[in-house]
């Protein structure tokens, strides 16, 4: 859908975002580990709406995918994660740091049963999360470890970016404090790029819901915020994706520009000895890539998450952060009502309410920031009245 000249307000931003990472959740995830080919070989072309199991009815034993039901418009653990945080937002009710994901993200991870849909179960969402994430608990509830700290040791992936989209809705229009926020959340769970990954994608986020934003502003402030190795992918592949404006034709191109920065190596599913470990060189593939994919599709929706779908390899998180900005830039109305529709239907969610929520607590904590930034300017001028 092309987006629309109206200027959509702070809620139909906080909407379309959730709303479009979920989407884009659902549909990367039958596809989520495969190469483009494999992916138009095993569709007759490419992927162009929800798709069923790769594996069709054998889902349920076939390797590697047993026993996830990933397909047929269910969401994965992005989405999960995503409603998860939003969820302590609702408890704290104002920015959140390492402490909060010690304090209440690990005990809804291990202690609030959830639908899980691709487990087809009421579950823990403990019981469905992967190990890079069931980190927080070894660590933080077990292992007692200051919670700032606990990211370190951590695989080096997109574990802590991939739902980080609610920090940069709670900070919308204000990158620079989404950017340092999430850094401060991600901290109890990723260390290095995985975690400057965190910040940035917060940061973009933040960028689109200014009301003049653009795909481009989205890319440039990333830049501006990014570091090193994060920062130089973001780069390369955006300089790639400005060449195309057909996903099709920019697949390999943007796989190669991002390639030198990715440790986990040309097969996805065996990545080599040096992978995801900390690098000021290195970045995640994910977030450079739904960033380009942002710009080959020029902000429309269809575009930019179908072609971070066919993508492949990890898919599924690229998606769910392309169609998280897109949303963010443009509203619900970004989003097409069928698809999402059909998502929250088969994954059994209110896809809505979480963004009413945080709407409601996006609210509070505006008002408090702008009272203590009243008090701070109040104090700073009674401390320079007499200044000479």
């Amino acid at each position: 859908m092309t987006p629309t000249l109206d200027v959509p307000t702070l809620d139909d931003r906080i909407t379309g975002s959730l709303l479009g990472a979920a989407v884009g959740d659902a549909l990367g995830g039958p596809v989520e580990g495969y190469t483009p080919q494999q992916i138009l070989e095993r569709h007759g072309g490419r992927v162009t709406g929800i798709v069923g199991p790769w594996n069709g009815d054998d889902w349920r034993t076939a390797r590697p995918i047993a026993p996830y039901h990933k397909g047929d418009g269910h969401v994965t653990d992005d989405t999960l994660m995503t409603h998860a945080l939003i969820r302590v937002y609702e408890k704290v009710r104002g920015h959140l740091d390492a402490y909060a994901v010690a304090d209440h993200l690990v005990p809804e991870l291990m202690g609030s049963p959830v639908w899980i849909p691709e487990l087809e179960a009421e579950a823990l969402p403990l019981q469905r999360i992967f190990l890079a994430e069931k980190w927080l608990v070894a660590r933080l509830h077990y292992g007692h470890v200051d919670p700032r700290e606990a990211g370190a040791g951590n695989i080096v992936n997109c574990g802590a970016a991939m739902y980080m989209a609610p920090v940069g809705l709670v900070n919308a229009a204000h990158p620079e404090a989404a950017y340092e926020e999430a850094l401060d959340v991600a901290g109890a769970h990723q260390s290095s790029y995985g975690r400057e990954a965190a910040g940035v994608f917060a940061a973009a986020v933040a960028a689109a819901c200014a009301p003049s934003a653009t795909p481009r502003t989205v890319v440039d402030t990333a830049l501006s915020l990014a570091k090193d190795g994060t920062r130089s992918a973001i780069e390369a592949v955006a300089e790639v994706a400005g060449r195309h404006t057909d996903f099709e034709s920019a697949l390999n191109p943007l796989r190669a520009a991002v390639a030198p920065f990715d440790t986990v190596g040309p097969d996805y599913r065996s990545p080599s000895l040096g992978a995801r470990r900390p690098s000021r060189l290195h970045a995640i593939e994910e977030l450079p890539i739904a960033l380009g994919m942002l710009l080959v599709g020029e902000g429309d929706y269809r575009r930019t998450v179908l072609g971070s779908v066919n993508y492949g390899r990890d898919c599924d998180s690229i998606a769910t952060m392309a169609g998280a900005i897109v949303g963010a830039l443009y509203g619900e109305s970004a989003v097409p009502a069928d698809w999402a529709k059909r998502v929250a239907e088969a994954s059994r969610l209110d896809l809505h309410a979480p963004a009413a929520a945080l709407a409601r607590v996006t609210r509070e904590v505006y008002a408090r920031d702008a009272e203590l930034r009243r008090a701070h300017e109040s104090a700073f001028a009674t401390l320079t009245s007499t200044d000479r």
